[in-house]
């Protein structure tokens, strides 16, 4: 395990910024894992665990130890109607989707073309078009970083919520994700009913689509909508949909008609954040090099690769402030905000 000093991290997040960490190391195999805990007391803290960097926001340089996780490799063992599907943390997010496609397993077609790494997605509880992670995770592995044992973790023990779990909140910086498990189907029903997914099948004379047929539709919709990480800085999705209770719901749809939502359960909605931002006028709106994507309002761009970390917080901070006047409603952000 080597530490590397003054690292620069511009190539290892997704908003491109400039920023360096005083230490960096990378865990490419299990012994890196194992040998990261016997030298745990010598590593400069605070620590961060970066995946693929696609929902990290450095407003400045990191003082402390950025540990990278890198390892590779995807196994399954057939279980009856399921398919046991483990994969090590490192492993890009796409690769395992490729993988289910190849081997037409239900499940994760839905969530095709998220950024990032395997081992963010339980942290996060990545979702997208329908369909959130959680529903389809068995355990997740990780490395207990104070005694440096590997502790499996149920779903149930995962405390999933929207885009978040116990990785995320009690055990944040405490773990560090091996492999993660995922339990997909052999025979299932695809989940068509979110977003424009109809209407594009449709569009392409599609009725009884499979799941290749519909990651590919997603994966169309998805690259019309979103600006490709690799050609412009960004994180996707900046911040959450918002939830409220049907009282809230009712009051802000009597005055917008035409916002966007979700019915989750008799007394919860999720509100569509692109749409409460495009309403409140900041769709392509810029300030200096930080702006807000011309295509898709729930996207904070950097523009021409120049903007710092605080350039971007400072666009995300007055699009807060201004729903928070107009709708009353407090937007979280979805990304991981690291620095002062």
């Amino acid at each position: 395990m080597e530490i590397i000093s003054n690292k620069d991290l511009s190539q290892l997040n997704s908003f491109k910024i400039k920023v360096v960490a005083e230490n960096f190391i990378e865990l490419n195999n299990e012994a890196d894992f194992i040998d990261l805990q016997a030298n745990w007391r010598n590593i400069i803290k605070p620590i961060y665990i970066l995946g693929g960097g696609n929902n990290t926001l450095f407003i400045s340089n990191f003082q402390g130890t950025v540990i990278k996780i890198s390892n590779k490799g995807i196994s399954s063992i057939d279980n009856n109607a399921d398919v046991l599907v483990s994969v090590k943390a490192g492993e890009d997010w796409n690769n395992l989707i490729n993988f289910s496609l190849s081997k037409s397993l239900f499940g994760l077609e839905n969530l095709i073309d998220i950024p990032g790494q395997v081992g963010s997605t339980p942290i996060q509880n990545i979702g997208a078009y329908g369909v959130e992670v959680q529903e389809y995770i068995e355990e997740v592995i990780a490395l207990d970083i104070e005694n440096g044992s590997f502790k499996t973790f149920s779903n149930s023990d995962c405390k999933f919520s929207y885009r978040s779990s116990i990785f995320k909140t009690d055990l944040r910086d405490k773990f560090i994700i091996y492999e993660v498990v995922f339990k997909l189907k052999k025979h299932g029903k695809l989940k068509l009913d979110y977003g424009s997914i109809t209407e594009k099948l449709k569009s392409k004379g599609i009725a009884k689509p499979n799941q290749l047929e519909l990651s590919q539709c997603i994966s169309e919709i998805r690259a019309s909508k979103l600006p490709d990480p690799k050609i412009i800085g960004n994180a996707g999705s900046f911040f959450k949909n918002p939830l409220v209770n049907e009282e809230k719901y009712f009051h802000l749809k009597n005055i917008f008609p035409q916002m966007m939502s979700y019915k989750l359960n008799e007394n919860c909605y999720k509100i569509a954040a692109g749409w409460l931002i495009e309403n409140a006028g900041w769709k392509g709106k810029e300030m200096g090099s930080a702006a807000v994507h011309k295509d898709q309002a729930l996207v904070i761009i950097n523009k021409n690769g120049e903007a710092s970390g605080e350039d971007i917080m400072h666009i995300a901070n007055e699009i807060i402030i201004s729903i928070k006047d107009i709708y009353d409603i407090f937007l979280e952000p979805e990304v991981n905000i690291i620095g002062n």
